[in-house]
């Protein structure tokens, strides 16, 4: 491949984007966290040739997380979760950063990080409860209610990588991408999570009758998608980001949220938009070094826990 000059001054404008936008989605020590992540020696749940390391390593998983969140706000008692416990509004990039390292130290660290990072996700959850203003009781810790969350973040993280992704996968890619993200669910305490494109598109349809979008969840969209919390500079790209979100959305999940369809639009315009956007955030934050030789080198998943005794409601 031939070498092309560098532009000069272009080194440190990519590294100051690229610490800037560490830090907003793994926090002021995101660097430095990142590399303990990437760089501690020890087995890992997922080897380096999984497919989930291809999907979470990939800057299309922040169209994925985002249209991941429009699509869990839909579930009533899900929303009344993150409305009342996880605040989202006073402080959304906490959120943010907390769901990130969660997802890269279960992807990408240590095999005993990752079981510390599930076992504190668990204890929190077993905290947070309370009724919906329609007087309906929720717990974060019902395996039904993770089994939504879980379903809705993988099929936004697959799709997301579809169409964004810098190297998609075939469908046999895209079904151990499942299969691997059921091993972390299992863990979280989803039972029976689907293993594979088909049963995760079963499982999105038979949620599909609980889902309605309350005016809470109408509030976050647009938070989300209108009132972020961002300096001025930075609403383009990120309206970017939110219309790339927007157009994976499921048809059906459009009018609740009050979000628009523009078939035209989003197939043409939006999509090269997607493209520029993703490969910015590629450019800016280049992948991390691999784990030092010395480490005794990842490992394939291991067993899965045990799922939590009773029978998944549908």
């Amino acid at each position: 491949m031939a070498a092309y000059p560098e532009i000069p001054g272009l080194g440190a404008i990519r590294r100051r984007l690229g610490a800037e936008l560490l830090a907003r989605v793994a926090g002021p020590d995101g660097p430095a966290q990142r590399d303990r992540i990437h760089g501690s020696p020890g087995p890992r749940w997922f080897g380096p040739d999984r497919p989930i390391r291809a999907v979470h390593g990939d800057a299309s998983m922040f169209v994925g997380g985002l249209r991941a969140l429009l699509l869990q706000s839909l579930h009533p008692l899900a929303m009344a979760a993150v409305a009342g416990h996880s605040g989202y509004r006073g402080d959304p990039w906490g959120r943010l950063q907390r769901t990130s390292a969660f997802l890269a130290v279960t992807t990408f660290g240590t095999a005993r990080d990752a079981e510390q990072a599930v076992a504190h996700v668990r204890e929190i959850h077993a905290r947070v409860s309370g009724t919906t203003d329609d007087g309906e009781p929720y717990r974060a810790s019902d395996p039904h209610l993770l089994g939504w969350v879980h379903a809705a973040e993988v099929d936004s993280f697959l799709r997301a990588h579809r169409r964004y992704g810098a190297e998609p996968l075939d469908d046999d890619g895209y079904d151990a991408y499942v299969a691997d993200a059921a091993r972390v669910a299992t863990g979280l305490g989803v039972q029976d999570p689907p293993r594979d494109q088909a049963e995760l598109a079963a499982v999105l349809d038979a949620y599909r009758p609980e889902l309605r979008a309350t005016p809470q969840a109408r509030e976050a969209a647009r938070f989300m998608l209108l009132d972020p919390p961002l300096p001025w500079a930075a609403r383009p790209p990120y309206a970017v980001l939110a219309a790339s979100a927007v157009a994976l959305l499921p048809l059906w999940s459009r009018v609740p949220l009050g979000v628009p369809y523009l078939p035209v639009v989003e197939e043409t315009g939006i999509r090269l938009a997607g493209h520029g956007l993703t490969r910015v955030i590629r450019w800016a934050i280049p992948k991390p070094e691999p784990v030092p030789r010395s480490d005794p080198g990842p490992s394939e998943p291991g067993p899965e826990p045990e799922a939590e005794p009773g029978p998944r409601k549908r």
